[in-house]
């Protein structure tokens, strides 16, 4: 399958922005969590490069969380979601690529309010059952993967404070140029297209 084939028919199933917009909103309620989050919506070289810059790991994955450290300034932190990797795990589960976009920004919100679920104990996994039901989302990523190291994951970068019964956890500065902080939530999007660097 070539690069464009993928561009085309991913870029025809994204739902509008307004549309993301109001789920990133819906799930930032259900999850408690105040400030402004940023959402990049971005292909798998992107995410790729932005889980090797962080992570050190040079894969793609599905969601990256990049908290700040200090929310007094109103800001909770940004999300990257590879779209490329969601549509392809909407296509696994038997649903849309709006429905696993939902799935991926619920995770990563989970992320961004504190919880970790490689070291809380099924925490993470139990409230984000709880609100995949309450939002009417099907199986999530914790689920997916139980028993393997799951693809959604926090960006380290700086330590940050502890949050009561929960690990310390990397976090952005908010005034850091990583950061990519926005005034107020937003959706932004990178061309899908594989890029050719010379």
């Amino acid at each position: 399958m070539n690069a464009a084939a993928v561009d085309g028919s991913v870029r025809a199933a994204l739902p509008r922005k307004p549309t993301l917009t109001r789920y990133l909103r819906e799930a930032q309620a259900a999850v408690g969590l105040g400030g402004e989050v940023s959402v990049l919506l971005t292909s798998d070289d992107g995410i790729r490069g932005l889980n090797r810059r962080f992570r050190k790991k040079n894969k793609a994955t599905d969601v990256l969380s990049f908290p700040v450290e200090d929310s007094s300034h109103g800001l909770a932190g940004d999300l990257a979601i590879s779209v490329e990797t969601a549509a392809r795990q909407a296509a696994d589960q038997g649903h849309k690529l709006s429905v696993e976009l939902r799935v991926l920004m619920l995770h990563g919100l989970l992320h961004l309010a504190g919880y970790d679920h490689e070291c809380d104990q099924g925490a993470m996994a139990r409230k984000e059952r709880r609100l995949r039901a309450k939002l009417g989302l099907p199986k999530g990523l914790i689920e997916r993967v139980e028993g393997k190291h799951t693809s959604g994951a926090k960006a380290p970068v700086v330590s940050a404070g502890r949050m009561p019964g929960r690990k310390p956890r990397p976090t952005l500065q908010a005034n850091s140029p990583e950061a990519g902080i926005r005034r107020r939530p937003t959706l932004k999007s990178t061309p899908l297209r594989k890029r050719v660097s010379r």
